[in-house]
């Protein structure tokens, strides 16, 4: 995800590495290669040329100071303007009144109907919504079919009349069930196609008008470019939605579409899908997002999703274990998987400052603990209490178990133990002890 944008502005930067001052040819010539990485990241011609002619216009009537570089300032301008091409701040979804109704627009293969499950999902843990999603796609039985398969997964109701073609009776039929069920939230799958169309159209147009939801989301596959910013012109002045939602942003997309739709709408990005995963629907922050392209990582959501797997109870518990040495292979396995759960592996580590560029160009695969728990998993209870029990025929049984060879078990078991004795020095009176004696240590 916006990689080869941050690399191109990266390298337009560089021209005023070594510059004593901003003058009026140094910053043209870095803003002419950051309207090239903007126009090459299929961001709209009018929106890249209005972005490089007001970072100019600030650039040139700002003083740098002493401790600031010229490079430094003008890394400081972008990140501002983009956070403002973006949006500025975080969208909100408006969730007043009872039953809330959320109508979902968007072409065929934007992926919709996923995206409608993910959101449903997203109210129903973090906000404590009850949600029912509504199937008015009367042309696609898959999609009705994967609507239910959806809500199983996440544990929300479905409504759908698989012989009714008239979305808005079913629509209409879904709300009085909500409203007797005391549901709050509703959301509307309705039909797309393969491009925009009078007909499409006019049956959201009716939808909405008789629906009056609090919320009409416009949805749009992010690798699109420059096709979704200008069917998202069209869905708007047709439907006047109340935001956008952006698929597949961690899939080859240049980043365009994020970059120019709020501009060329004037509707915020509310929400960023970034993988297949139900829970993978993160709640769009342009500072964020503009920190990224710019290589500076994005720490405040990384702990934010820390946070969501993370329990306060059970992390004072496992810090009393690995202060007593007590942190065994069963307490490695858990903090494996709660790391899985906050998502691909690799979009984590590029949230670490400085991190991200490091790794750009290394595959990192989101399987890559697969072998560590097959080895853990192939440990009888009592071995993975305690591994000091672990002499050479368990280790050899528990290589064949895993699929794996005895080289990986040792090898792991020598991380897990190293790990160990690493925790519990930072852990309590050892820490402070270190501290203590860190200035003799450079003596």
């Amino acid at each position: 995800m916006f990689e080869n944008l941050s690399d191109k502005l990266d390298r337009a930067f560089k021209l005023l590495k070594g510059q004593g001052k901003i003058t009026e040819i140094n910053v043209a010539e870095t803003l002419k290669e950051v309207r090239k990485a903007l126009l090459d990241a299929d961001v709209n011609y009018k929106v890249a040329k209005t972005f490089t002619d007001t970072v100019k216009e600030k650039a040139l009537g700002r003083d740098v100071l002493i401790s600031v570089s010229p490079a430094q300032l003008m890394v400081k301008i972008v990140q501002e303007e983009l956070t403002a091409l973006m949006g500025g701040e975080a969208a909100d979804l408006n969730l007043k009144g009872s039953p809330v109704v959320i109508l979902m627009s968007g072409l065929q293969g934007s992926g919709k109907t996923t995206l409608s499950g993910k959101l449903a999902n997203h109210l129903k843990s973090k906000k404590g919504r009850q949600v029912m999603l509504v199937a008015c796609d009367v042309y696609r039985p898959a999609a009705i079919d994967q609507l239910h398969v959806l809500g199983e997964q996440i544990g929300v109701e479905v409504y759908s009349e698989r012989e009714q073609k008239n979305p808005l009776i079913i629509a209409g039929n879904a709300l009085e069930q909500a409203r007797n069920k005391g549901i709050n939230t509703v959301i509307v799958d309705t039909a797309g196609r393969l491009a925009v169309d009078e007909e499409m159209m006019d049956e959201i147009a009716r939808l909405k008008d008789f629906l009056k939801p609090q919320e009409t989301l416009f949805v749009v596959d992010a690798m699109t470019g420059q096709d979704a910013v200008n069917t998202a012109k069209a869905f708007n002045e047709r439907i006047n939605f109340d935001g956008v939602v952006l698929t597949k942003l961690d899939g080859d997309t240049r980043g365009g579409a994020a970059l120019s739709i709020r501009s060329v709408v004037e509707k915020p990005i509310k929400f960023v899908g970034t993988g297949e995963k139900m829970d993978a629907l993160d709640v769009f922050h342009p500072s964020r997002m503009a920190d990224r392209i710019l290589g500076m990582g994005d720490i405040v959501s990384l702990v934010e999703r820390a946070q969501e797997q993370f329990d306060a109870k059970e992390a004072a518990e496992l810090q009393k274990k690995i202060a007593k040495n007590q942190f065994n292979l069963n307490d490695f396995l858990g903090q494996l998987q709660q790391i899985k759960k906050m998502g691909n592996i690799k979009d984590l580590m590029g949230m670490i400052p400085g991190v991200g560029k490091a790794i750009k160009d290394i595959d990192i695969d989101n399987d890559s603990f697969k072998h560590i728990e097959a080895i853990i998993q192939s440990m009888t209870h009592e071995e993975r209490e305690r591994p000091e029990l672990l002499n050479g025929s368990r280790r050899k049984r528990i290589a064949s178990g895993s699929g794996t060879n005895i080289q990986e078990v040792n090898k792991l078991l020598k991380q897990f133990e190293d790990m160990r004795k690493m925790m519990k020095m930072f852990t309590g009176g050892n820490a402070r002890q270190m501290m203590r004696n860190m200035p003799q240590m450079r003596r």
